[in-house]
């Protein structure tokens, strides 16, 4: 009898319990976003800055495949909670978005990142998709796509408050408002927005860094007045992410820009918990236990022999590496080790006869697998080949054992965010309460086989 580290799973039909097993079948791992909680987060968001009638909109950012989460049905399940706005960084997936009938009718879509020489403007302009401008190339290349089709171009003037990234500079927007302004009054453009990233608005612990994004705010205003002075006033402002949504209301103007917010975690740990601005987690990352035997004292764990079993053990592979997006900085070390450091792996969640019990990362995490040291007999912990086990989930209590992408995100030396955009597509997405939260006409736009 295999035993399972995760909760039991909302099966919406009997073909949900089949798309389940046939993923299993299919991968020995399996990426499980819950819809209700994407959702119920975007509702949180919405409620934060007011309401739906507060003035203030809301954007769902799904960039980078919704963070992993799966581009269309996140986007969709953001809408249900009430969001009104679309934010991808990349010009293909905005379109997908529209190609899979989300359309101009329902909610305004923006994308910023492209080169202004090569980039579909014309498929965008003709989708009604929102563009950011940042650039020289840029404004000239959307105006241009704009004449072609004979059609007003909605642009978002991307400025750079001092972030550094993508926007015009406060030395360089003369010559941006030179080009914008001429092309608003001949009608090329329509000047819907003005924007801008924060740069440290994470970091509310640090006063350098909450003076910086003082000094940021002031800086985008100014950037507002020019504008206003030179004849093409935004209506829309947006600046706050997750960070100034959830604890800068004086910033968020006429619409805020949740990321990391819609997907259940804080914009960094030194702001706190999800829990502690009322988010859910909305992914688990589970997989099945391959080959679970006995090892001796002194027996090295994969490669480079960083890590040494202290004593007779047993040893469980999980079957997932870094070509499925775990990182291999999530290694974990031992003092016999080659390497003569301890450093904690990556957390796994596993069900014993005992209850649950944390397992940590055993030796470098490898292509394909890595390996836990189980720290005791296999078979008097009951412990089994194709058990299911927990990387990460939403951290249902100190009481329960169970990882998060921010303990994922400690092991690597890096951010929840990067955990889940480095999971590989080879590893299934799958959606629990998907009936429940999108109508008939939204989840005949999911796969079939992905709705549990």
């Amino acid at each position: 009898m295999t035993l399972s580290a995760t909760r039991e799973w909302d099966f919406s039909s009997e073909q949900g319990k089949a798309n389940y097993k046939a993923a299993q079948r299919r991968y020995p791992a399996q990426a499980i976003v819950d819809l209700a909680a994407l959702r119920d987060n975007m509702r949180h968001l919405v409620s934060v800055v007011g309401g739906p009638h507060s003035g203030t909109a809301v954007m769902g950012i799904v960039k980078a495949d919704a963070y992993g989460h799966g581009l269309v049905p996140a986007a969709l399940a953001a809408l249900a909670g009430g969001a009104t706005w679309l934010g991808t960084a990349q010009s293909h997936e905005a379109l997908l978005l529209r190609k899979a009938g989300i359309g101009p009718d329902r909610c305004h879509i923006l994308t910023w990142v492209y080169s202004g020489a090569e980039v579909p403007f014309d498929e965008l302009v003709d989708n009604d998709i929102d563009i950011s401008v940042g650039s020289l190339a840029g404004i000239d290349g959307v105006a241009a796509a704009a004449r072609r089709l004979g059609k007003t171009a909605r642009v978002h003037v991307k400025v750079d408050s001092g972030f550094g990234r993508n926007g015009f500079t406060p030395a360089g927007f003369d010559a941006a408002l030179a080009k914008l302004v001429p092309l608003a009054k001949e009608g090329v453009l329509h000047i819907v927005g003005q924007w801008s990233h924060l740069a440290v608005a994470d970091a509310p612990d640090v006063p350098e860094f909450v003076a910086s994004t003082d000094m940021q705010v002031e800086t985008f205003k100014d950037f507002t007045r020019r504008m206003e002075a030179a004849g093409i006033p935004p209506e829309i402002r947006h600046l706050a992410n997750t960070a100034a949504t959830l604890s800068r209301p004086e910033i968020h103007f006429e619409l805020t820009r949740p990321g990391i917010g819609l997907y259940g975690y804080e914009a960094d740990p030194a702001m706190g918990t999800p829990s502690t601005y009322s988010l859910k987690p909305a992914m688990t990352l589970q997989a099945q236990l391959g080959t679970v035997k006995d090892v001796e004292a002194g027996h090295g764990i994969s490669y480079g022999r960083t890590y040494l079993t202290p004593s007779d053990t047993s040893t469980a592979i999980v079957p997932l590496g870094y070509a499925d997006g775990i990182h291999r900085s999530a290694s974990g070390f031992d003092m016999e080790g080659a390497k003569h450091v301890t450093k904690p792996g990556g957390p796994v969640r596993v069900m014993t006869s005992e209850g649950p019990r944390l397992y940590r990362v055993s030796g470098r995490v490898c292509m394909d697998q890595f390996i836990l040291d189980l720290h005791g007999s296999a078979a008097e912990l009951g412990i089994h080949e194709g058990d299911n086990v927990e990387l990460f989930g939403p951290g249902r209590g100190e009481d329960y054992a169970e990882p998060t992408a921010d303990d994922w995100g400690h092991a690597a030396d890096t951010i929840s965010y990067e955990i889940f955009t480095c999971l590989r597509n080879r590893i299934p997405r799958l959606y629990e309460h998907a009936t429940d939260v999108l109508s008939a006409e939204d989840l005949a736009k999911l796969d079939p086989a992905s709705i549990l």
